[in-house]
Order: structure tokens, then sequence, then C-alpha cells
């Protein structure tokens, strides 16, 4: 019973630190990165765009992958052939502020 007793403050200060490093990962802004890519295919009905990019240094390797988006309205102003950038963030697949990259004007 006394080692019991003994026992009581040290689980509690140890859940106290456990409680705050839990909370302090979970409010830490996540990174952000820039996605440039090609849109491969537009799903207006499951809110997800199908992109070819490039390599997203310290996010993802280059690949094709379809993705949700945060404003799935943002979808009827991109078609497949697009050139595409938008925001990626740490531990989240969605890709967030869509813009389409108007296209190079030919030079004289």
């Amino acid at each position: 019973m006394n080692i019991q007793k003994k026992m009581i403050p040290a689980v509690l200060a140890l859940l106290c630190l456990t409680t705050l490093q839990v909370y302090g990962q979970a409010s830490a802004k996540k990174k952000e990165y820039t996605l440039v890519g090609k849109v491969e295919a537009v799903s207006i009905s499951t809110g997800k765009v199908t992109v070819n990019h490039g390599k997203v240094d310290g996010w993802m390797d280059a690949m094709t992958m379809a993705y949700p988006v945060d404003k799935p309205e943002s979808l009827k102003n991109v078609k497949a052939g697009d050139r595409i950038k938008a925001s990626v963030f740490n531990g989240d697949m969605m890709l967030h502020n869509l813009k389409v990259i108007p296209p190079e004007k030919p030079k004289k």
C-alpha cells in the first residue's frame, strides 16, 4: 500500500507530461509545401483531381495520384491538361488553394 501511494505522484506527473507533449504536437503548425503538376482527370462527384506532379522535396516523390481538394467548387475551373499549383501540408493529402497556372504565351 505504501508503494502505491508513492507511485501516484510519479504516474500523475508522467500523465501530465504525455498530455502536454501530445497537445504541443497537435497544435504545432504543419509545414507547407507547393505542389505543381499537370491535371490528368477531374472528378466533381468525388471532389478529387488526378495530378501528375514532380517531386515535392520533404513531402512526396513524383507520381500521378488522385487528391481531394479543400474547396470542391474549385474543380469547376479545372480540366484535364491544365497545369496547377496547390499548397500541401505534412500529414495531409489534400490539395489546398488549388490554382490553374495560365499557359505561357509564345515568345515572338
